[in-house]
């Protein structure tokens, strides 16, 4: 399925007189000196008749956003603005209840064809493949994939974040000893959700990955380590390319959040030999020759010099670069990401600690704490879908309009217990306050309420976490595009929420870690132009005290929908 993702005017792009160049153009851009062709008659080299800002117009950067249910390439120019782009969809296979798989070849595939797909389109406006200084990549992350060292075929299907085949496994490794010492090291919990388990579970139930693992002939990676390795041309490349960032081995629990290296007694503990794998080499985000070049297609020859897991990439592209920046994504759940600067926070509140970026060239690391929600868009849909309150997501904001407040409606949207920081897994979703006078206003606007309550919680838990007060929270995802919702966020943090017009941030934050490395941008400070018109930003315009009893009533809400899942035995009446 082809998705249009909104971009420029593209007519106002367009050169005079411009003619199609060929997709397919010999010369590759050096990281010294600008590209030159008869389209950009002030195409000159720096110092001669343009400034660095001038200059940096004339320059595009790539981004491969390779999501979980579909992948995308953009190109975007200097200034943060996306120029050409192009979306597929893939198919998502879910063998058994519980499990989430990808077929690894058709993830690349659909990334090929969104590369050559979006070339086509930038081609068509003027440009050509010198044009491009060099592309990143974001990916979702923890998503696992195994193959063949040597002949570069997958084992097996990637395992998907969210699969929870390896709970009964989880469970076991919790109680072994050393279990609780991990997070100090790694900065997660155990869960179903790192890679590491996932491996575990491939090794030991798949014989193929088991016997290639015994001869020394397994590769691991994240997802971004098996894009680099194959756009690099896999096992056919000279030189094959097995490497990974440091936001993405974060999530693997193989990595020492210190040291940004692996280590051994986390190795071990799941019971890893480095001696029997391929891991990949963890490298900075952002590097000008770390992750290869692209060894065909309409991009051939043009540099990878970036690579961030989402979220990351998502507080890249938002520009949260000093301590006390936050950012949310608002999708079908909320992801938080708090910058804490250049020293890890192990949290005390049930949040992850995780690398922000890192931009390598004698930059010190950023790290992050990480909260999610699991129901944000999702709680809209339930609404739509199971309700039939709205026939569309975007009604249930006017839907919620239609009433001046809650009318004393509170809604826990624990369809699946609730995420940080309350970690409670017995909680289901409970509707508290519903009188004769209750509306389907009051329902929605309780249900968009649950999210900004809930987003609250987690950056209160991140300030103690941190010692650091929260600057400004930007913001981005479908539930950003309600501004009753984001002037919710604000009134109840009671702090200023900022939304930029231009909403793919995720993949801009990827193009900002390669333009970095390749000369577009040569310190933050040049970025702090970027994707900034058009943002709104959304004050605060509740009172304080009422915005705490506001809150208070959440957190009595949220108490009161605990106990409400109980296992019965087969020998116990319902």
């Amino acid at each position: 399925m082809v998705i249009d993702i909104p971009t420029l005017n593209l007519d106002s792009l367009k050169k005079p007189e411009a003619t199609v160049t060929p997709l397919y153009h010999d010369h590759i851009p050096t990281l010294e000196t600008p590209n030159q062709h008869p389209h950009h008659t002030k195409h000159l080299p720096r110092g001669i008749d343009e400034t660095p800002e001038e200059q940096r117009r004339h320059w595009f950067v790539g981004s491969i956003d390779q999501g979980t249910t579909s992948s995308r390439f953009l190109i975007f120019n200097g200034e943060g603005e996306p120029v050409a782009s192009h979306q597929l969809e893939f198919e998502n296979l879910y063998p058994k209840s519980g499990w989430h798989e990808h077929e690894p070849l058709e993830l690349l595939a659909s990334v090929e064809e969104c590369i050559d797909e979006a070339m086509r389109k930038f081609v068509d406006l003027g440009y050509r493949k010198s044009d491009i200084r060099s592309i990143g990549i974001t990916n979702q992350r923890e998503t696992t994939v195994v193959w063949d060292n040597t002949t570069g075929e997958p084992l097996y299907n990637a395992i998907v974040w969210p699969d929870t085949r390896t709970k009964d496994l989880v469970r076991e490794l919790k109680s072994r000893d050393q279990a609780d010492t991990l997070t100090d090291l790694c900065g997660l919990p155990l869960s179903t959700y790192p890679s590491s388990v996932k491996l575990m579970w491939l090794i030991e139930n798949v014989d193929a990955v088991n016997q290639a693992y015994e001869e020394g002939r397994l590769a691991f990676g994240t997802v971004d380590s098996w894009l680099i390795y194959k756009l690099n041309g896999g096992a056919e490349a000279d030189k094959p390319v097995h490497v990974t960032d440091s936001t993405n081995a974060s999530r693997t629990m193989f990595m020492n959040l210190h040291t940004l290296q692996y280590d051994d007694k986390l190795l071990g503990f799941f019971g890893i030999d480095r001696n029997k794998i391929h891991l990949p080499k963890i490298v900075p985000s952002s590097d000008p020759c770390c992750f290869g070049k692209v060894a065909k297609g309409a991009l051939s020859g043009v540099r990878i010099a970036g690579c961030l897991g989402d979220q990351s990439s998502a507080l890249v592209g938002q520009c949260g670069f000093s301590p006390g920046q936050a950012k949310n994504t608002y999708g079908t759940g909320c992801f938080l990401l708090y910058n804490v600067g250049t020293k890890p926070v192990i949290s005390k509140y049930g949040l992850l600690a995780t690398v922000a970026y890192d931009f390598g060239g004698g930059r010190k690391p950023v790290y992050a704490l990480e909260g999610s929600i699991a129901v944000a868009g999702s709680g809209v849909k339930f609404l739509m879908n199971n309700l039939g309150f709205v026939d569309k997501s975007s009604a249930v904001t006017e839907l919620a309009e239609s009433v001046e407040d809650n009318g004393g409606v509170v809604f826990v949207t624990a369809f699946s217990g609730l995420f940080a920081p309350y970690w409670i897994d017995d909680a289901k979703g409970t509707l508290f306050g519903i009188t004769q006078h209750t509306q389907k206003g009051h329902i929605a606007r309780a249900t968009l309420e649950a999210t900004c309550y809930q987003t609250k919680a987690i950056l209160d838990a991140m300030e103690k976490d941190s010692n650091a007060k929260l600057e400004s929270l930007a913001v981005d995802g479908g539930l950003s595009n309600s501004d009753l919702c984001m002037q919710t966020q604000a009134d109840i943090t009671g702090i200023p929420v900022d939304r930029p017009a231009m909403r793919e941030t995720t993949a801009l934050g990827a193009a900002i870690a390669a333009g970095l490395a390749t000369g577009v941008w040569k310190e933050l400070n040049d970025l702090k132009e970027v994707n900034q018109t058009g943002r709104k930003v959304f004050k605060p315009k509740m009172e304080r005290k009422k915005a705490a009893k506001l809150f208070k009533k959440w957190e009595q809400a949220v108490e009161m929908s605990r106990g409400w899942v109980n296992e019965v035995s087969d020998g116990e009446e319902e």
